[in-house]
């Protein structure tokens, strides 16, 4: 992020930098709230490796903006950024349904998986 775009956001939001340091979600009245899992998730190394990787890479492209680089070279290598936030988000949803939505349900007979094992599938197209 730039310093111009940080001065932005804070202006915007003060509590932006702590706030995005914490992990977030939604409660069930839809307010934001502090979540924590008490289980391990087998990507979330990998996960945070391909968005670190990402946010280098997202630093090159504003770099290559404010030096005026050809928007077709910016364009091709924004398309590469978020193809990897795609892909990171892929798989921490695929990740979450492995271990949480597993822990919820718990043991199922095979015949009454196939619910549960289509909507794993078809969040492959998120």
């Amino acid at each position: 992020m730039t310093a111009i775009a940080k001065q932005k956001t804070e202006a915007l939001d003060p509590a932006f930098p702590a706030r995005i340091a914490q992990p977030m979600s939604k409660s069930a009245n839809g307010r934001a709230s502090e979540a924590k899992h008490h289980h391990p998730h087998t990507h979330h190394g990998e996960i945070a490796k391909r968005l670190k990787r990402a946010e280098g890479h997202l630093r090159s492209v504003v770099a290559m903006i404010e030096s005026g680089r050809d928007c077709l070279d910016i364009a091709q290598q924004l398309h590469a950024v978020e193809k990897a936030i795609t892909q990171a988000k892929r798989t921490l949803i695929q990740d979450h349904l492995d271990h949480c939505l597993e822990d919820v349900v718990g043991a199922i007979p095979r015949d009454q998986r196939q619910p549960i094992d289509d909507f794993k599938a078809i969040t492959k197209y998120l």
